[in-house]
């Protein structure tokens, strides 16, 4: 993953309503009015986000009959979370540097 595609990512977890939609769908598979009738947002408001979070790669619409439910890509949030620990360890890494410039001063 890149920087490129991460700020996307980034920018769609951005949203308090969407942590919530994937914290919701990481119990397990729903419809948009599923969701609707669990959260305090319309249905046509969490099919939004949805979409944003389809778009961005964290979530895939599966047929389960005539409903389409939602499923979290986890192998996505795990490349995210991988990426992002190693921004941090990067950022650890020149902290000590300066740190120890510092120390040396």
């Amino acid at each position: 993953m890149t920087i490129g595609t991460l700020a996307p990512v980034c920018a769609a977890l951005g949203d308090e309503t969407r942590w919530t939609i994937l914290s919701a769908l990481g119990e397990g598979d729903a419809s948009a009015s599923a969701l609707a009738g669990r959260l305090p947002v319309s249905r046509q408001a969490i099919a939004k986000h949805l979409a944003v979070l389809q778009e961005v790669g964290l979530v895939e619409p599966v047929r389960v009959g005539r409903e389409v439910q939602y499923r979290v890509l986890g192998s996505h949030l795990s490349d995210v979370a991988h990426r992002l620990d190693a921004i941090g360890a990067e950022w650890d890494r020149r902290l000590a540097a300066i740190k120890e410039i510092a120390e040396g001063l």
